[in-house]
């Protein structure tokens, strides 16, 4: 039988064993809460509030700043306590709305909204746009935007990014086990905006239950089909899901809308459901704060904005001191020096790990074994693209591909030299893209 899956990968140790089973819990903030005005790809949404306003849950705080940009909506009730930069996961200090919270979590009365089948595709689109909704698999896109193709009827298949292949994150999981009829009312959402197109639930066959519960739900519906990926870290990246689904190849200048796909993550498109249906904006998602270091790893519902101190402490703290703290997976996440940093729209789990490889590992000389070549996704030479990263030879970067490295960190993974060769490719591309935003 064909196997649903693209060539290159790596199999790491996945981790999720230790929050798999725990089911979804929600937290309630305890301190304040700090919203990046920039949470999103493109420009900062604008503050529509002032220092000493009462603000309520639901409420707009800042509006978007652009066609490529989003609202953000304050989680909690409380005032607002001040306007100023402050550090995000990246290390970056951004401008961010404070809010005191004052633990009544009092909320706005929502607008009602029409049943799917009356609303227009500008009025889908708009509710989704007005909902401060973007990519929370870690992207940050504009959901909006991206749903707004130049050309429509040329979208032939919407698929719901469900591998989750990160190693430790289980927060997609719990979703799909838990509250599957709002992943699949989200789908038929997207569907709505393109009529040429049929629906894909991508899962990854690690998780039987979820593709076992998702193809029972969408037996009798003839645009949604449930598709097993084979499990391989990053088969949930963009590009190569697209090919694992349709075979259909994309490369770095190209969007999925142009091989006729639209791709969103599992907790967006819940978000949509909620968006539409619903008329609310986006205020909380699923964070798995996980990790050996963690006394009792959890998925947590999370209002945004809230402290990662505060999940720590959800989780029962440490069992044993962290030698590293990701923002994110192993694979592509951010590692942290400092937990003062609020949860964003693309936060999808707090890594704690009582061992840090990376540091403890030895760079030595590359040995010419090829293995990075093997597992590369994106069918370039890392070993050579690291190399002109290092003599800052930007030109050959690009002429060998450069750019078409997706920054997953296979090459780096089974390197045995245990060369940084995604560090060096990612601080390459950064430049290469720089200099032609210049031009």
């Amino acid at each position: 039988m064909a196997k649903f899956t693209f060539m290159g990968g790596v199999h790491p140790y996945d981790g999720k064993d230790l929050s798999k089973d725990k089911p979804m819990k929600a937290v309630l903030p305890k301190g304040d809460l700090v919203y990046p005005l920039s949470q999103h790809i493109g420009a900062p949404a604008v503050p529509v509030v002032a220092k000493g306003d009462h603000v309520l849950a639901g409420q707009k705080i800042a509006e978007a700043g652009g066609f490529v940009s989003a609202p953000v909506y304050a989680t909690v009730s409380g005032t607002v306590k001040a306007i100023e930069p402050r550090r995000v996961v990246t290390g970056d200090s951004v401008k961010s709305i404070i809010i005191e919270n004052d633990g009544l979590y009092e909320e706005v009365e929502y607008p009602q909204v029409k049943p799917l089948e009356e609303l227009t595709r500008e009025e889908i689109i708009g509710l989704v746009k007005e909902a401060g909704i973007v990519g929370m698999g870690g992207a940050g896109f504009p959901t909006h935007v991206k749903l707004s193709p130049k050309e429509p009827e040329k979208i032939e298949y919407v698929i719901a990014n469900c591998a989750e292949c990160e190693p430790y994150l289980t927060s997609d999981y719990r979703r799909m086990v838990e509250e599957p009829e709002k992943l699949i009312g989200g789908l038929k959402v997207i569907l709505q905006l393109f009529p040429n197109a049929k629906g894909i639930l991508a899962v990854e066959d690690n998780k039987k239950d979820c593709i076992e519960i998702l193809k029972k739900l969408t037996e009798k519906e003839e645009k949604i089909s449930v598709i097993s990926l084979q499990t391989k870290y990053p088969q949930g990246s963009e590009r190569h899901l697209i090919y694992a689904c349709t075979k259909r190849a994309i490369n770095s200048s190209m969007l999925p809308a142009d091989a006729g796909c639209i791709v969103d993550n599992v907790d967006t498109i819940v978000a949509i459901n909620q968006a539409v249906r619903e008329g609310k904006p986006l205020m909380h998602r699923i964070v798995t704060v996980t990790g050996d270091a963690i006394a009792n790893p959890q998925n947590f519902i999370v209002r945004i904005g809230t402290n990662y101190h505060e999940l720590i402490e959800e989780a029962g703290g440490f069992k044993s001191e962290p030698a590293k703290i990701i923002s994110g997976g192993p694979m592509m996440g951010f590692g942290l020096f400092d937990l003062d940093v609020p949860t964003t729209k693309t936060a999808s789990a707090l890594l704690c790990l009582t061992k840090d490889d990376v540091s403890d590992s030895e760079p030595s000389a590359c040995i010419n074994c090829g293995r990075c070549v093997e597992v590369c996704p994106g069918r370039v030479v890392p070993k050579l693209l690291a190399d002109y990263a290092v003599h800052h030879d930007l030109e050959a970067f690009e002429k060998h591909d450069g750019l078409e490295c997706c920054e997953c960190g296979c090459c780096s993974y089974i390197c045995p030299a245990k060369r940084p060769l995604t560090q060096a490719i990612k601080s390459a591309r950064k430049m290469v893209l720089a200099e032609k935003k210049k031009k």
